[in-house]
């Protein structure tokens, strides 16, 4: 399996003149991108060989696709705009704006009822990790996404991202030493969960602070299936440099 990018643009750029500019620059096969919800149609219009991904979604998803639910979007409407990914529970998400496990766990099913192939996120805090409680997050994590799907009828190949907190952003990433042994981890628990008799695999990213310079150092382990990256995404002649390397 080819290793898998997701640029996640968060709330950049600002304008729709340099949405597209990026967007013509990372039209890569292997390539998912997710920009903002106010650019996704226009993103899409660009698109021909990278794939379209969204940063969030609502869990409740009405068969019109619409609902009263302000500022939210549902998983019918990201599908209409030819929405394919969706990204579920970002770090940022969880730790900023308090989104909990079982939330989480609420869009996940959102997401893959309708057909979206989520990327699930999960990591811990500098505390947690500091704490010795690495494992016994992501496992919680997990259980609590993982406890409602039902992913039996939808052909899907779901990710999990695994994103310590405390490297976003921070140009402080995890050893790739220390990733590889928490995705074979994570895989573990996979495993345990028994998702593969689901008849599928799950492919397992690594993101945080994730660059030209360090990209290959994850990718080239056959267990991380992929990278999550974010700022390094929205510089020309950073995606030209990882383009390179996939």
């Amino acid at each position: 399996m080819s290793k898998l990018l997701v640029f996640n643009w968060k709330m950049n750029p600002a304008t729709l003149e340099e949405a597209i500019s990026l967007a013509k620059a990372s039209d890569q096969e292997n390539i998912v991108i997710a920009p903002p919800f106010v650019f996704i149609e226009e993103v899409a219009k660009v698109l021909k060989k990278a794939r379209l991904g969204a940063q969030d979604v609502f869990w409740e998803n009405p068969p019109a696709g619409g609902g009263a639910f302000t500022g939210e979007v549902s998983a019918q409407e990201l599908k209409n705009l030819c929405v394919e990914y969706v990204i579920v529970g970002h770090s940022e998400r969880r730790h900023k704006l308090g989104e909990t496990d079982e939330i989480v766990a609420k869009k996940l099913k959102a997401a893959t009822d309708t057909g979206l192939v989520p990327i699930l996120c999960i990591g811990e805090t500098e505390e947690e990790k500091n704490a010795g409680k690495r494992e016994a997050v992501l496992e919680r994590q997990l259980k609590t996404a993982l406890s409602d799907l039902q992913l039996t009828t939808n052909n899907l190949q779901p990710f999990v991202a695994y994103e310590p907190v405390w490297a976003i952003g921070t140009g402080n990433p995890e050893t790739p030493e220390s990733a590889l042994a928490t995705i074979k981890f994570i895989k573990e628990l996979l495993k345990n969960f028994r998702i593969s008799d689901f008849g599928f695999r799950v492919s397992v990213l690594y993101g945080g602070s994730v660059n030209s310079q360090n990209l290959q150092d994850y990718i080239k382990y056959k267990e991380v299936d992929g990278a999550l990256v974010g700022g390094a995404s929205l510089q020309e002649e950073e995606i030209k440099k990882i383009i390179k390397l996939i």
